[in-house]
């Protein structure tokens, strides 16, 4: 069990270590294959589970290993699927800086093609799915949620709009994305489901461009 250690015996000297372990944490020579591991898995249960039915020893368990390593990179449940989000999120923080250089006039379109293309992409689509189906039918996840998404995102383009309304601006440029998001590719509604990706932007950005910077 988790804090408990165990002597390693009168075998310990001979293998050179002499030093208790406790069950569960992992070796110094353990890579970091094993974190990525357990997120993926993490982000497989979240997804086909629910943040409510999905717990650390099912996690542990789909990534083959004791639920104690699992506590040991991460913590509780709710630090494990904050991870999984930053994960998750890890491109469009990545892009953000990009979506902000440049002329203000440009930044709708620059935000736009962001999001859409982290949708649009197989690599990153299946993760966000997790993600937002989790958030969607918990309020735990949905708080972890918006706090990432708020510091790490929404904040930053508001302060590069310098304006007095500016928090307000991004988080209504943030859900007209996020809402056709969820009609795309979560519900998938027709005919938005199927239409071409860049006639979406086409059509979208300048809504997007009239939320951050629109008199």
């Amino acid at each position: 069990m988790t804090g408990v250690t165990a002597s390693d015996g009168p075998g310990a000297s001979a293998r050179g270590d002499g030093a208790t372990r406790r069950r569960g944490r992992p070796r110094r020579t353990e890579s970091g294959g094993t974190r990525d591991r357990i997120l993926d898995a993490a982000r497989e249960e979240f997804s086909s589970r629910g943040y409510e039915k999905t717990t650390v020893r099912g996690i542990a368990r789909s990534a083959g290993v004791d639920s104690a390593l699992v506590h040991h990179y991460f913590g509780t449940k709710e630090q494990v699927f904050e991870a999984a989000v930053e994960v998750a999120f890890a491109p469009a923080f990545t892009a953000r800086d990009k979506v902000l250089e440049g002329p203000l006039d440009e930044v709708g379109e620059r935000m736009t093609r962001m999001i859409i293309g982290l949708w649009e992409s197989p690599v990153t689509r299946a993760p966000l799915l997790a993600i937002v189906r989790s958030a969607v039918n918990n309020e735990t996840a949905a708080g972890v949620f918006r706090r990432l998404i708020a510091g790490q995102l929404l904040r930053r383009i508001a302060g590069r709009l310098d304006l007095p309304d500016a928090e307000l601006r991004a988080e209504l440029a943030a859900a007209q994305l996020v809402g056709i998001a969820m009609v795309r590719y979560v519900i998938k509604v027709e005919p938005l489901a199927s239409a071409d990706a860049e006639q979406i932007i086409r059509r979208v950005a300048p809504v997007v461009q009239g939320h951050l910077t629109g008199r």
